[in-house]
């Protein structure tokens, strides 16, 4: 009975031993291989593939880099041309209002003088007032340096009519009556203004030896209308 066992237990050792031979083998096999590996040539590939890569980063970061300063370029460009544009629409804008002024087309103030003419109730003075006198109050203002003017708040610009309807008896200025008290203001030097009209031989000078009503105010501030009709014109194009 006892003789077996042994037997099995030495068949048992020699497996192991040859599983371990095996084992060592293989081992042996690997580390050879190992050993005849060209450890220089793997170092080698590893560093030309980290400078291929790394080249390829620096040429996406050149890339990227030019198109930052591209689109940097364009933004600079662009803050330019909208500077430029804002102060080419300021300058036409401000040109716009300096030519709508000189035509009457905006409200203006300042200072100046304001002109009522009543008419006379003396019986030795002349009732009415002539359109002539008015248009002779209106040059003198004019060359005394007024730069807007108005009858009864109708802008007077140089397309204006100052006509007396002698079938009415009544003036029209720009096409619409007015009639008597006749407020006529300027904006200007006030006395340049006012020296124009009442010097000796001035119009107002002689309309007030004629009888008429003619007084003369300087405000501190003179507000006159723009004109409210088209400007057209015939000839011109």
């Amino acid at each position: 009975m006892k003789k077996p066992i042994r037997k099995g237990k030495i068949t048992m050792v020699i497996t192991i031993g040859i599983a371990c031979f095996a084992l060592v083998l293989v081992m042996c096999m690997q580390f050879k291989i190992v050993n005849e590996a060209d450890i220089t040539s793997i170092e080698n590939m590893r560093e030309a593939e980290l400078q291929t890569e790394l080249a390829s980063w620096k040429e996406k970061y050149e890339d990227a880099n030019q198109q930052y300063e591209d689109t940097e370029a364009k933004i600079e460009e662009y803050k330019q041309t909208k500077a430029s544009n804002e102060e080419t629409r300021n300058v036409l804008e401000s040109e716009l209002e300096q030519v709508n002024m000189s035509l009457g087309k905006t409200d203006v103030e300042g200072e100046g003088i304001v002109i009522t003419i009543k008419e006379s109730d003396s019986e030795d003075a002349e009732t009415s007032v002539p359109s002539d006198d008015l248009l002779s109050i209106v040059n003198a203002l004019k060359l005394a340096g007024a730069e807007a003017i108005s009858i009864n708040d109708e802008r007077i610009i140089n397309m204006s009519d100052i006509v007396y309807i002698n079938s009415g008896d009544f003036v029209k200025v720009n096409g619409q009556r007015v009639l008597a008290p006749y407020i006529i203001k300027a904006i200007g030097d006030p006395s340049y203004l006012e020296s124009s009209l009442i010097g000796n031989g001035g119009v107002v000078d002689t309309m007030r030896k004629t009888g008429k009503d003619v007084t003369i105010d300087k405000p501190n501030t003179v507000k006159i209308s723009k004109y409210n009709d088209d400007i057209e014109t015939k000839y011109m194009e």
